[in-house]
């Protein structure tokens, strides 16, 4: 279960990170789309940095698995909250790949509960 862990975490962050860049570097090809959902400017920057903190979280808790177990916690309602904010947003297409990463990051919350 832990080599499981590892291996969940190390992609789900490398994906955070990814995921991270055009929110701080403000790619108008993100931005815009968000702007039409209503996300303030102001909030890229916060949000790409959110990511970065929930991947170095999960990296952290292959050693202290607490902490990987409320990083996952905190990713999982991030995407929740980006799902929501698409399908509030009259964007259901739009939701699928923040529902994905949601689903995603469930596997090191339950995976790391189960090695504690």
């Amino acid at each position: 279960m832990f080599l499981a862990y590892a291996v969940v975490a190390v992609v789900l962050s490398l994906l955070l990170v990814l995921s991270a860049v055009p929110d701080i570097t403000r790619d108008p090809k993100i931005t815009e789309g968000l702007k039409a959902l209503g996300v303030p400017d102001s909030w890229f920057l916060p949000l790409g940095l959110v990511k970065i903190a929930g991947a170095l979280g999960l990296l952290a808790g292959i050693a202290y698995r607490p902490l990987g177990i409320a990083a996952a916690t905190g990713v999982v309602l991030y995407f929740l909250g980006a799902v929501m904010t698409h399908v509030r947003g009259g964007d259901r297409k739009g939701s699928a790949t923040p529902a994905a990463i949601m689903l995603l990051a469930v596997a090191p919350l339950v995976l790391g509960a189960a090695t504690v």
